[in-house]
């Protein structure tokens, strides 16, 4: 039986008052973010997901040990997933494979269902094909999602924030550079690590194991 890898611990990051205070896993961030609230932190504490720059809103209440305990990260196990109810109607759940309908002109049936494996398979093996071949640029266009988001969050009344949206749209890193030079340096660190995706896409693909 092939070896299924464990989802990856998703991680986060904190800033207070433009000041990186905390990254990785949510029970880590979490306290750190509780700690930089008590200590009376100027301005409101950000914490966001490293990869999507999604807003994460905490729930610190309590005690320092009731936030890390509350934001702990629990490994998803096989007790749980067959313990739940499984789903009616075809697909194979326990291979991943979820049924949904999809409406095609008859032209395409009768092409899909002449292919080697019949309409599913056919479905799959052109969906592998259009993910490779579209990697670069859905990795750009998610990167650009994630750094726009980010940086209208935390500095989007910054000096050169336009330019800079301008530049990130246009792939131009150079004139990205330039104009983020008076950003906090937590925060412009943070927006250029998000941004390398949208200027060196090629770099960040890599395309998933296909499997028929």
């Amino acid at each position: 039986m092939p070896h299924t890898a464990a989802p990856a611990q998703p991680t986060f990051v904190a800033f207070a008052s433009g000041r990186l205070i905390a990254e990785g896993a949510l029970e880590n961030v979490a306290p750190a973010a509780k700690r930089a609230i008590d200590a009376g932190e100027p301005s409101t504490v950000q914490v966001f997901d490293a990869t999507t720059s999604e807003p994460c809103d905490l729930d610190l209440s309590g005690s320092l040990d009731v936030v890390i305990a509350r934001h702990r990260y629990h490994e998803p196990n096989g007790s749980a997933a067959h313990a739940a109810t499984p789903r009616a109607g075809p697909g194979r759940p326990k291979l991943g494979v979820v049924a949904r309908e999809v409406t095609l002109l008859p032209r395409h049936w009768s092409w899909l269902n002449e292919q080697s494996g019949g309409a599913s398979a056919a479905i799959r093996r052109l969906v592998e094909e259009a993910r490779k071949s579209n990697a670069p640029r859905d990795v750009k266009r998610r990167a650009q999602e994630s750094t726009y988001r980010f940086l209208v969050a935390t500095l989007g009344d910054a000096p050169g924030f336009e330019e800079a949206m301008r530049a990130l749209y246009a792939g131009d890193e150079a004139q990205f550079d330039l104009h983020s030079t008076e950003w906090p340096a937590d925060l412009r660190t943070h927006a250029m690590s998000l941004a390398q995706a949208v200027f060196h896409p090629d770099a960040h693909t890599h395309p998933q194991p296909h499997r028929a």
